[in-house]
């Protein structure tokens, strides 16, 4: 049964054909309203905050990943990843960030508004196939997408030390700390060290005091 209010519903992607479609498509009933849009990343958290809503439809890859802003998001609105990327690690990782639906932007127009109503109702909502996969990695707890190095190399970027410490520890030069994160940021598209942190920390890989550092 359609709710007595539609839906606030509010759109996160950097491609204006994609949101004009999806403007279209949501538009094609009573059930939702979309009440704001933004292109960019870094205007996440400041649109739901000034224009509260009940759905952000959020595409992951947009200037820089939007994973780190999930968890940030109020607790009042329920994200829903729509995107073209149909990879494991993506999905997995935005599940532990916190969002409720994914959906595969090749599907979108079959499934954008079961997610939202499933979502909506409290469920998490992701397609057959990726479901799952997922519970096949979930039963992995050490599933990440760093080698053993690069690991070693978050959780002591997380604990806050400086490239030349992290060299010491690991008894290798400073260049390859330097390699290493560079690869590191590109893998999660994060941009520093503080949002490095702040995914580590979202998807578990570390401990606020984390013992073994």
């Amino acid at each position: 049964m359609a709710p007595s209010k539609p839906l606030r519903v509010a759109i996160a992607d950097d491609h204006a054909l994609f949101r004009q479609g999806l403007r279209s498509l949501l538009g094609m009933t009573n059930d939702v309203s979309v009440v704001a849009e933004t292109d960019r990343a870094e205007g996440i958290l400041s649109m739901v905050s000034a224009t509260p809503c009940d759905i952000l439809l959020l595409d992951l890859q947009m200037e820089r990943s939007s994973l780190i802003d999930i968890a940030d998001v109020s607790p009042q609105t329920n994200v829903i990843v729509v995107t073209a990327s149909e990879g494991i690690e993506n999905a997995l990782a935005a599940i532990r960030a916190g969002a409720k639906g994914i959906v595969f932007k090749r599907f979108a127009v079959e499934t954008l508004m079961d997610a939202i109503h499933s979502v909506s109702g409290g469920q998490v909502f992701m397609p057959a196939a990726l479901q799952t996969r997922l519970v096949g990695e979930l039963r992995e707890p050490s599933h990440e997408p760093f080698t053993p190095r690069e690991r070693e190399i978050v959780r002591h970027v997380a604990a806050g030390l400086r490239n030349s410490e992290i060299a010491a520890k690991l008894f290798i030069s400073e260049d390859t700390v330097k390699t290493h994160l560079g690869n590191i940021f590109k893998k999660v598209g994060v941009r520093d060290r503080v949002q490095l942190t702040r995914y580590a920390l979202r998807l578990g890989m570390v401990g606020v005091h984390d013992p073994s550092l």
